[in-house]
């Protein structure tokens, strides 16, 4: 049995899996969750939300950190962790995963918005109900109305890690967890099919397409 990975195609916990998944070189199958209809994730995973990835032996592990930390015991080469910066790579993806996600999130709520309107005005209408839930009453047309005030905290927030790269190619010089990471979060400036990395960032924008081309398919003869 092919590992199956449940997602949502915008999540960025979802491409941050994935693309460790093709790192280490694991075939897998891609199980894009309909956002009404969960029956399937349920029964793989008793809970209804993504990423939860089912392993070959039937083993199921739920959130990008547990699933990138389990991936990591059972399949430690190529290692998402290299010896001298493992700690580092821990600390900075936790970052990543939490305070830079939730500026870029803000940004990225209008293309969210059409994307669940696309698949849908009941969808939509779900989505919203559970950001709204959580933001409050009124907080999706904020983000609406707040896009450029919010591209330009995102672009703050960025700025760190462009100017990190510099000419190097990856955050600590070798690959590692804290570059998955980030990758899944720049991945909210690419999901619509269209790279909306801001075009002053050279660097990020050369590192995202860096990752977002390792591949663990086998290429056609």
């Amino acid at each position: 049995m092919t590992a199956r990975l449940f997602q949502f195609i915008g999540s960025p916990y979802c491409a941050k899996v994935r693309k460790i998944l093709d790192f280490k070189g694991i075939d897998f199958e891609v199980v894009e969750v309909d956002y009404l209809e969960r029956k399937e994730l349920l029964a793989a995973t008793n809970q209804l939300t993504v990423p939860a990835l089912t392993l070959e032996n039937g083993e199921t592990i739920v959130d990008s950190a547990r699933i990138a930390s389990r991936l990591e015991e059972l399949f430690p080469e190529p290692t998402i962790l290299p010896s001298r910066w493992r700690g580092m790579h821990r600390v900075l993806a936790g970052y990543i995963d939490t305070e830079l996600a939730e500026v870029l999130f803000r940004w990225n709520i209008p293309d969210k918005a059409a994307h669940w309107r696309e698949h849908g005005r009941d969808r939509e209408a779900l989505w919203r109900f559970i950001r709204e839930r959580k933001y409050g009453a009124g907080f999706i047309d904020r983000m609406i109305e707040e896009r450029p005030a919010n591209l330009a905290l995102a672009v703050e927030a960025l700025t760190p890690f462009e100017e990190a790269i510099g000419d190097n190619s990856f955050l600590f010089g070798r690959i590692g967890l804290a570059d998955f990471a980030l990758y899944g979060q720049l991945y909210y400036f690419a999901f619509t099919g269209e790279l909306k990395i801001p075009t002053e960032f050279t660097n990020l924008r050369a590192y995202f397409s860096r990752i977002n081309r390792i591949s663990s398919r086998v290429e056609p003869e």
